[in-house]
């Protein structure tokens, strides 16, 4: 029998990606509300514990309400809001984050899906700080370049809007007061001393990411060393040749994809390292349909490559 899925906001951003990519798979059949009843609490609580597998692509109000209409214990959950990223119980979905995560998200009926920008930060600072090459209480530093559409339907509109703001036309710089949503999941699943100190940029393109972390003091040659081993024969996060292939980065490079790659650039102790990928795809769509995956024993990749 085929599990049953079902998307509960699928008409969000995050939502529709995650249709998309498995609308034409046949290995799972979706469960759809009727339009007219998409915000009608009990047809949703139906369909929530109908399904064996749920999304939550709410927001994180939303989302905490969601669980609690599921009572089905048999109802496996992948909650792609920021609600339970650092909630006991639940299950960090980055599956590439130790030898050991990957077993958990096959195992556990909860899983807190990744930020996008979270996604890039711990992808190079875990396995630094968990492998001893920095220190936890190290003043991290990181800027994030992002595509549009992570923003949602409203942002996407604003930036697409042919009478929109002419400033649109450069990147901004947001999140001035330093407090952005995902730095709690960033500091508890490094295990940081403090939160970095994160810059969050977006850019006059739709998707694509490029999240550099800013490490004084080390040589690229041993941060490179250390990522490459921790991801060896991962299929979906990979370390690129130290310097990277091309003397520049373009953060739309990966739009479009599921996958993940780090850039280890610097010399003498100098180095930076970012994690270009998709917004849409390994920063939140793409990840969502990897634990899916995992969770339901299918291949890792089924839908991503």
């Amino acid at each position: 029998m085929k599990p049953k899925i079902y998307i509960d906001g699928k008409e969000g951003t995050t939502g529709l990606q995650i249709y998309d990519r498995l609308g034409g798979r046949g290995d799972i059949e979706l469960l759809l509300i009727d339009e007219d009843k998409r915000k009608d609490t009990e047809e949703r609580r139906k369909l929530l514990n109908a399904a064996d597998l749920v999304f939550l692509c709410l927001p994180d109000a939303a989302a905490l309400e969601a669980v609690t209409l599921i009572d089905n214990p048999r109802t496996r959950v992948i909650d792609a809001s920021t609600a339970h990223r650092t909630s006991p119980g639940w299950v960090y979905g980055f599956p590439e984050l130790d030898c050991a995560q990957r077993a958990y998200i096959e195992e556990q009926p909860r899983i807190a899906n990744p930020g996008c920008h979270a996604t890039g930060f711990i992808s190079s600072v875990y396995p630094l700080v968990q492998g001893g090459v920095v220190h936890p209480g190290f003043a991290f530093t990181c800027s994030s370049l992002t595509g549009y559409t992570g923003g949602g339907k409203k942002l996407i509109a604003e930036y697409e809007d042919e009478g929109r703001d002419p400033r649109h036309k450069s990147h901004r710089i947001y999140g001035l007061s330093l407090q952005h949503k995902h730095l709690p999941e960033m500091q508890h699943i490094c295990g940081l001393v403090s939160p970095p100190v994160f810059a969050p940029i977006l850019g006059d393109f739709p998707q694509g990411m490029a999240t550099t972390v800013y490490l004084p003091g080390f040589e690229p040659e041993r941060i490179h060393a250390a990522l490459a081993e921790h991801y060896e024969g991962q299929k979906l996060v990979s370390v690129a040749p130290l310097g990277g292939n091309e003397p520049v980065i373009y953060a739309s490079t990966k739009a479009g994809k599921n996958d993940l790659e780090l850039i280890v650039s610097g010399s003498g102790k100098q180095t930076i390292v970012t994690a270009l990928f998709d917004n849409l795809g390994k920063g939140a769509s793409g990840a969502a349909v990897q634990n899916m995956n995992l969770m339901l024993g299918f291949e890792e990749t089924a839908g991503l490559l």
